[in-house]
């Protein structure tokens, strides 16, 4: 009676058009996917992939090294690394990364051969670059997903599988990067300098987790450290926060010019075991203008006049 009745399942699912291996999909909104509880722990678990719309913030080089070198076989080194953070719009207060690495077979629980060689991992740039994305575009992302030090990831789940692969359409070109939110350290930070935790996500780091804000008059506590890839820490006297230095190539050893105080705009991140704490400033490149650290792209949509799609402007219709 069980194989009776298993075939019968398995006939009506296929007259729905759906086979057994089929994952389950829905669009859903950045803010309903980034979702967390008291402990900070990612709350979606309603479908196995997601689709998710927003603005492309950055470009994916200038955050991490895409180069694959499958030469490399240290523990949890996954060669070539490719991020993407984009950012909801008007009432989707939150932002996603989309990512993708080399060598998963790096890790240890992955087995040999579930990685991608040199040639296989340019492939797979050159597929999930195919729609010709850039900063400021509108995208639509669907793909498995993960949760990494405090938010979900969209990403491959560590599987080469094609079945794994994730995609990216453009849905509009030239829409135009958001308004950085200019944050005070007060709205990030308690009197003692402790990350605000708030798991509806109304205020504090989670509120303003994977968007481009902007931090004004802080000044860098140790300049020594500067460079590519570095983590500094800014204050405003009292509260501190790190920033941590992406690949661009404004960044590099002695391009550190900027004046006391200064402004710094970026992409709130998390990155943390502790999954109440550990946000930090992501900024990606530096275009050496001696006030506001920033990547050029950030800057001039700062010193925009036209008025946010996050602030209820009509998106352009794609033509």
């Amino acid at each position: 009676m069980r194989s009776c009745a298993s075939l019968i399942l398995l006939a009506i699912l296929a007259a729905a058009g759906v086979s057994r291996g089929d994952a389950t999909v829905a669009k859903i909104t950045h803010r309903q996917f980034q979702a967390v509880n008291g402990s900070g722990e990612q709350t979606y678990t309603a479908t196995q992939k997601v689709t998710l719309e927003g603005i492309v913030l950055h470009h994916p080089a200038d955050m991490l090294n895409p180069t694959p070198d499958d030469t490399i076989t240290a523990m949890y080194n996954m060669g070539a690394e490719w991020q993407l953070f984009f950012q909801g719009e008007r009432d989707d207060h939150a932002g996603t990364a989309v990512y993708l690495a080399q060598l998963y077979d790096n890790l240890p629980w992955i087995m040999p051969g579930g990685g991608y060689s040199n040639a296989q991992f340019i492939a797979e740039l050159s597929r999930i670059n195919a729609a010709g994305f850039t900063v400021g575009d509108r995208i639509r992302v669907t793909g498995w997903f993960l949760s990494y030090k405090g938010k979900y990831n969209i990403n491959e789940q560590h599987n080469n599988n094609p079945d794994h692969d994730f995609t990216i359409e453009l849905v509009a070109r030239g829409v135009g990067l958001p308004k950085p939110e200019v944050v005070s350290l007060d709205e990030l930070k308690d009197d003692q300098d402790r990350f605000v935790f708030d798991p509806v996500r109304l205020v504090g780091g989670e509120y303003y987790q994977g968007r481009l804000i902007k931090i004004e008059d802080v000044n860098v506590v140790d300049a020594k450290g500067w460079g590519p890839n570095a983590t500094l820490t800014v204050a405003n006297g009292t509260k501190t926060l790190p920033v941590k230095l992406g690949r661009g190539n404004g960044i590099y050893a002695g391009s550190f010019n900027l004046s006391r105080p200064f402004d710094v705009i970026g992409i709130l991140d998390q990155d943390s075991t502790d999954l109440r704490s550990g946000y930090r400033l992501y900024v990606m490149n530096y275009d050496g203008n001696g006030k506001v650290l920033a990547s050029y792209e950030h800057r001039m949509a700062d010193q925009s006049t036209a008025v946010s799609l996050n602030n209820g402007a009509t998106p352009p219709v794609q033509k």
